[in-house]
């Protein structure tokens, strides 16, 4: 074949491609058709993994070179997140995976492929496991791209970014694990500072009131009607700090109301009232993946 044909019908395969959007159907990236479910809100799982044989050499996008580390040790980074959808959905990942929007996965610029990462969002404390297994994002403001599941999680798809901070996990061991999920306060934490709030009666609930900018002024107030909607009970202890100070914290992370109830100096720490199924059974799910495993539907 004369080498000008030759030439011009890669010109012409080169167009197409261009007309379609490369390997992408969609030009620019859309919203899924529905929300995430229980099952796709859970963390995902760390452990110890082998590099990638794919994604793990230094490249370049639109001309600028990137490195990539040799381990995530210590990694640590706070900067904007975004996420990407349905455009990507079941294509392949930068490690030679399918991307999966519904997985709690991410792309990162230089960690290597696999790295799993803790993502808190600095607005409202809630945070989430992924697992990077993609490059990206290539906009120089942003320093990581979630999936539309660990955005979801965030609580970050109003905004479709959020202020991050993003701490490798290196530490597969149970007991590092363990404490990666517990955030719950023990007796000795910080007991020297806190000062014990007044004993509530028996048989009462106390409701924690708590928001980004008044949280050092927490207040607590007796609430005498009972309970009657359905509650997500958190945790119970003798000790009434440590119940008030995980209060203050679930009242941080959470949208519902927290409140705290004592019965036969027993104080338990209730997230609610909540009406609907549906939200108190997502909610159950992603408080134990915050660490309370033990966590359960009151009525």
């Amino acid at each position: 074949m004369p080498q000008s044909i030759y030439l011009w019908l890669l010109l012409i395969m080169v167009s197409a491609c261009s007309t379609n959007h490369g390997r992408y159907q969609q030009k620019h990236d859309s919203i899924p058709t529905r929300l995430p479910n229980a099952s796709e809100l859970h963390n995902a799982t760390p452990r110890a993994e082998a590099h990638s044989r794919g994604g793990n050499k230094h490249y370049q996008v639109f001309g600028k070179h990137y490195q990539v580390l040799e381990t995530a040790e210590n990694f640590s980074q706070t900067g904007t997140a975004s996420w990407y959808g349905r455009k990507f959905h079941g294509h392949l990942t930068s490690n030679g995976e399918i991307y999966d929007m519904y997985a709690m996965s991410a792309a990162h610029k230089n960690l290597p492929l696999p790295t799993y990462l803790k993502v808190v969002n600095n607005s409202n404390g809630k945070s989430v496991i992924v697992r990077v297994n993609d490059r990206g994002p290539f906009h120089q403001s942003r320093i990581i791209d979630l999936s539309y599941s660990a955005a979801y999680k965030l609580d970050m798809l109003k905004t479709g970014t959020a202020n991050v901070t993003i701490s490798a996990i290196n530490d597969f061991s149970p007991a590092g694990l363990a404490q990666l999920q517990d955030n719950t306060p023990r007796l000795n934490d910080n007991a020297a500072q806190i000062t014990p709030l007044p004993i509530a009666p028996v048989s009462t609930v106390t409701q924690v009131i708590a928001t980004e900018k008044n949280i050092a002024k927490t207040s607590i107030s007796p609430v005498k009607s009972p309970l009657k909607a359905q509650y997500i009970q958190v945790f119970a202890s003798k000790s009434h700090t440590q119940a008030t100070k995980l209060a203050k914290i679930l009242s941080k992370q959470h949208q519902s109301g927290t409140q705290i109830e004592e019965i036969n100096g027993i104080f338990r720490v209730l997230v609610g009232p909540i009406e609907s199924n549906d939200e108190v059974k997502q909610l159950l799910l992603v408080i134990k993946d915050n660490g309370h495993p033990k966590a359960f539907i009151r009525k």
